[in-house]
């Protein structure tokens, strides 16, 4: 069967209509859907015939929560979610008093092995679906019980390593009839595929892009992120060039900082020169700690100078507000713990 969070409005009127069924009935589906209702036999407005025809074609994909933390704060709940098909994933929600952000996760797993990020540990499982993404948002308004209001496509896997489904993804959401996020509410985060920042540029996204930039240059870069043995720091660049010149569109650089790795003055005034006079923006983070990793965060003091210094050489940055460092919140540390913990049992 398949997964109706997998077919927008016109794929659904077009499977209505081939199987004999008014075409409005396809809006009456997901307006029940986007109101919480998942089960075919309990849409009030469907009627028995065409409730018999959805079961047997369709299944409403929306995860089961496993297990989810709080942080002491409030500001951060982080929900580990499983599949139909036994998969897990993370998905992390953010409130601000501007709203509310989710951080959703595009694959189980990743392949793209940098070494800072647990969720690249036992490598790549599968591609999640368009829908599988969505449902990730649908879930936790429905936990929150308010709306969800930023997306941030940074959680478990690389964004366009899956890219046909985060396109989708974002029609989806973007939908008048479901969520109605705008695309200026969504950025995807990439660790730097270049051919592919260049068809994303092509389709003129009202989107921010984020890049996982996290050193200043090929050599250190290596070290951390394997990724940087296929594309170097200026072809990377040249492809965010062509982003900003189709899209005018600010890109964000993420510049996660690892102490003793990539955090010293040299590092960077290295970093501001490398991107000065793009139309750019750094965010700063100190590093979340991963069990398996020896990496560890830069003093308070470190950091505010690496601010400080780009600041002072023309680049706008901020240093990213840790939330839910109590609960685990960084990509892939709840799942694997919880796949870690029942080995054990076992």
């Amino acid at each position: 069967m398949t997964n109706i969070l997998d077919f927008d409005l016109i794929e659904l009127k077009n499977w209505m209509n081939t199987n004999g069924e008014k075409e409005f009935r396809a809006k009456q589906v997901f307006d029940c859907i986007y109101k919480y209702v998942w089960d075919f036999d309990e849409m009030a407005n469907i009627p028995k015939a065409t409730k018999e025809k959805l079961k047997k074609a369709f299944y409403i994909g929306i995860p089961s929560l496993v297990t989810s933390f709080s942080s002491l704060d409030g500001s951060t709940e982080k929900y580990l979610l499983k599949f139909q098909d036994g998969n897990m994933i993370e998905c992390v929600v953010m409130k601000y008093n501007y709203g509310n952000s989710i951080c959703v996760s595009t694959q189980v797993g990743c392949r793209m092995g940098c070494k800072f990020c647990a969720s690249t540990i036992d490598g790549l499982v599968r591609n999640i679906t368009s829908g599988e993404i969505l449902s990730q948002v649908i879930l936790a308004q429905k936990t929150i019980n308010e709306r969800i209001s930023n997306i941030v496509l940074m959680g478990s896997g690389e964004p366009l390593d899956n890219f046909e489904n985060v396109i989708k993804f974002i029609n989806l959401v973007n939908a008048e009839y479901g969520l109605n996020i705008g695309q200026r509410h969504i950025t995807i985060s990439t660790s730097g595929i270049v051919p592919k920042i260049y068809e994303l540029a092509d389709k003129k996204l009202q989107s921010t892009l984020a890049i996982s930039l996290h050193a200043p240059n090929d050599s250190a870069r290596k070290e951390i992120m394997p990724i940087a043995n296929k594309y170097s720091i200026e072809q990377l660049l040249n492809s965010c060039n062509y982003y900003i010149e189709k899209t005018n569109k600010r890109i964000s650089f993420e510049y996660s900082l690892v102490k003793g790795i990539n955090d010293n003055e040299k590092n960077a005034l290295e970093l501001a020169k490398l991107i000065k006079g793009m139309l750019c923006h750094v965010n700063l983070i100190p590093v979340n700690k991963v069990t398996e990793k020896n990496y560890e965060k830069p003093s308070k003091e470190a950091i505010r100078k690496f601010a400080y210094i780009l600041k002072e050489n023309g680049i706008e940055c901020t240093v990213r507000k840790e939330m839910g460092s109590d609960i685990n919140a960084a990509c892939g540390q709840l799942r694997r713990d919880f796949i870690k913990e029942n080995e054990t049992r076992c």
